[in-house]
């Protein structure tokens, strides 16, 4: 969240151009090179116009504009080519007409782009975002142009009080229980299924061949409303598992107890929020078909199931030892984000600031474009879809707020992260590979990866400095809030 801050780009139209055009556009020859005093522009002193926002009036003699843009258009001829010439002999309007706009940008970037530089430098400003810079006149009778830059500046960060801050420190603990239903739930994950009543390796599944919660069933299926079939209403060989609730409730329970060949028609309302819009809030008849019917067995809690994990000997003391290892390092992780947010909130509760809507327009167009990419991975076409930026508003505020934040605290009480600490971090997070010392080559060999660790230390290095500052709660959490019932990668 600790930006940079932004070069200067002036974007002007075309119409304005076209008065630095009028005098080289018309020679046919390349002019000699002219040696510019690049001291004669004038800034006015810097405006105050709201809490952030300031301006700087700059005005530039167009003369020696005009003479830049012919020195540089002198150089783009050296090697600019056409139909019918030599490379190098393009006659000087033909190259005017194809550069001129771009060069004539350029320069006037150039030139702005300095004399708003030094005049921020000079008075020590810290520009928040891009300036806008927009003409305040046209060619005036001496022959200069006036420019407004327009822009914000970073805004003065008072951290209060932490001693006053209230912070929650999330706890939890793992026990033999936690063990025990997350070995329940890879055998889930590791489940199988055998046709019911067919004798096998894993028995036959019982005398029961009526379909029952936890079996999965293949179905043809074909629903109507008012005697019509509707779109998505009709299909054949859909398999599904009873009781994971991936089909509407009356659905379930009208396939419940089916033997393979039967046939069951039942009445099943659809919710008025339901995604299809053709069949929200209606009710439509179902007739299913039982077309294959399967039981499923888990694999049992032995030396096959403990290799299958990764234990190579099969031992079951050393899988449960891995396991509640796995999931110390997860509760240890997510307490620890859970604890940060505290902390991070708390630390912005106590902080004086105004935020540079530059700022908050950047991290909009940030979000959005994350929100896109985010939606086209999933497969989803994006297109024409739209994205009001006040959607994100609200966490664009929260994220610049609380990096300008983060940006003073760490310089006020010099929480870097060092060599030492980033070190640390990636070792640890190294443990949980079969080969650590790959896993810290693979940070250290990159910049960008070793800059994304240290800017987890930085984070926690601000916590550490707030949880030492303001009031400290301890909060026990229950074991599967806080991991949201989820099993960890094991």
């Amino acid at each position: 969240m600790l930006r940079a801050e932004h070069a200067l780009r002036v974007v002007l139209p075309r119409k304005l151009l076209k008065v630095l055009r009028t005098e080289h556009a018309s020679r046919s020859t390349v002019p000699q090179v002219i040696n510019i005093d690049w001291t004669i522009p004038m800034a006015t002193a810097v405006e105050t116009l709201d809490k952030l926002e300031r301006r700087i009036t700059i005005t530039l003699p167009l003369d020696d504009i005009r003479q830049e843009v012919e020195k540089r258009l002198k150089a783009r001829a050296r090697t600019a080519r056409a139909p019918g010439f030599r490379p190098g002999k393009v006659p000087m309007k033909m190259v005017a007409a194809q550069f001129g706009y771009q060069v004539e940008s350029e320069v006037l970037n150039d030139k702005i782009g300095r004399v708003f530089s030094s005049v921020a430098n000079e008075n020590n400003l810290r520009v928040a975002g891009t300036p806008k810079i927009v003409p305040a006149s046209e060619e005036s009778a001496d022959g200069t142009m006036t420019f407004a830059a327009t822009f914000e500046v970073y805004p003065e960060v008072k951290i209060g009080d932490l001693s006053q801050a209230e912070v929650e420190k999330v706890t939890a603990s793992v026990s033999d229980a936690e063990i025990d239903k997350t070995i329940e739930i890879l055998r889930k994950q590791r489940v199988h299924y055998h046709v019911k009543g067919e004798q096998g390796a894993h028995g036959d599944g019982g005398g029961d061949l009526t379909a029952q919660n936890g079996d999965r069933v293949t179905i043809d299926f074909v629903g109507t409303i008012d005697g019509v079939e509707f779109q998505g209403g009709k299909a054949e060989n859909y398999p599904f598992v009873l009781g994971e609730g991936r089909m509407l409730p009356e659905f379930e329970a009208g396939t419940t107890g089916l033997k393979v060949g039967e046939s069951c028609t039942f009445p099943l309302n659809f919710p008025a929020d339901y995604h299809g819009a053709d069949v929200a809030g209606k009710t439509a008849q179902f007739t299913v078909t039982l077309k294959k019917l399967e039981w499923a067995h888990m694999p049992e809690v032995d030396a096959e199931f403990a290799k299958s994990l990764g234990v190579p000997d099969g031992d079951l003391a050393k899988l449960r030892i891995d396991i509640k290892e796995n999931l110390e390092r997860e509760v240890k992780g997510r307490a620890k984000a859970r604890t940060k947010d505290s902390a991070m909130e708390a630390l912005v509760k106590v902080t004086e600031l105004d935020i540079p809507n530059a700022l908050v327009d950047e991290e909009i167009t940030m979000l959005i474009d994350v929100a896109r990419r985010d939606m086209e991975q999933r497969g989803m076409n994006v297109k024409d879809m739209p994205f009001p930026p006040e959607m994100f508003k609200g966490q664009a505020e929260r994220r610049v707020r609380l990096g300008l934040v983060l940006q003073e605290l760490v310089k006020a009480n010099n929480l870097k992260a060092t060599p030492e600490q980033v070190k640390a971090q990636v070792e640890d997070f190294a443990q949980s590979y079969e080969d650590p010392k790959q896993v810290v080559k693979y940070y250290y060999s990159d910049r960008r990866r070793l800059a994304e660790v240290e800017a987890l230390v930085l984070e926690e290095n601000v916590v550490n400095y707030v949880l030492s500052k303001a009031k400290v709660t301890e909060k026990p959490v229950n074991f599967d809030e806080l991991m949201g019932n989820s099993a960890p990668v094991i």
